[in-house]
């Protein structure tokens, strides 16, 4: 069984409160490794503790542009301290960016959130965890003008082949998720089947985003080997063949050893 890497997964929300049973029912999966991105303060010390107490574990410390109205531009400040006392499961800023899904009233905070985090990341050498919606060109520009070159992941992606080369440029892998195993998918469907496996890692955004099939139930990272079948199948290549590219991509953009 192929080794996978879950690049994307909210273990520290409440349904994954059984960590050890979520976690072995993971690993028999062919899941070996999850990134937690957390999403604010208020999640900072579970996430931390979560990679602490289990090897399979990493996590990235971040403010999600979400939950912006419980964000304070003094939580800049306080992500700077644990960043500068990390330890080396944490593995990158993230997740963050721009959401103006319901409008556009908190883009000032917004921005000054997601270039904090940017300048963040640049000082302390770590890639981004990147949340984007309906923001795209203003996130790209803003990464090119503060010349951000340590990379990441762009989540979630759901987008143009285009919007893909965009952040293919600026050094940073497509998280490949639920969203192709979709038909009606067939922009993001069509854009994945063109861009190459070395540029992309696999997510399941768990316990959001549920497959095709299971709406309206709870996703895991169980489910990561249906999300490659479906990368096998748009890619026209073996899954044996793609994965161990896809576990070394993954474990090279946050900088862990194989």
């Amino acid at each position: 069984m192929s080794r996978l890497f879950d690049t994307h997964c909210h273990f520290d929300f409440d349904a994954f409160s059984n960590t050890d049973e979520a976690l072995a029912t993971a690993k028999q999966s062919g899941v070996g490794r999850i990134l937690i991105p957390s999403v604010g303060l208020s999640n900072w010390d579970k996430v931390s503790e979560l990679a602490s107490s289990h090897d399979e574990i990493y996590f990235s410390l971040g403010l999600h542009p979400y939950f912006i109205d419980q964000h304070l531009d003094t939580h800049l400040d306080l992500l700077d301290d644990r960043l500068s006392r990390r330890g080396g499961k944490c593995v990158a800023v993230g997740e963050c960016g721009m959401d103006f899904y319901s409008g556009n009233d908190t883009q000032s905070k917004q921005e000054v959130l997601f270039r904090g985090q940017i300048e963040l990341a640049n000082k302390h050498k770590l890639p981004l965890v990147l949340h984007q919606r309906k923001s795209h060109q203003l996130m790209t520009s803003t990464l090119k003008k503060m010349r951000f070159d340590q990379g990441g992941v762009i989540h979630g992606f759901s987008g143009s082949y285009q919007q893909a080369k965009d952040w293919l440029n600026l050094g940073f892998a497509i998280g490949v998720g639920g969203t192709i195993t979709y038909p009606r998918a067939q922009k993001t469907r069509n854009t994945i089947a063109q861009i190459p496996i070395d540029a992309m890692v696999l997510e399941t955004d768990a316990p959001d985003m549920p497959l095709n099939g299971y709406q309206g139930l709870p996703n895991h990272p169980k489910f990561l080997p249906e999300i490659l079948e479906c990368l096998s199948e748009l890619k026209k290549r073996p899954k044996q063949t793609i994965a161990p590219q896809l576990w070394s991509k993954s474990n090279l953009v946050f900088g862990i050893c194989d």
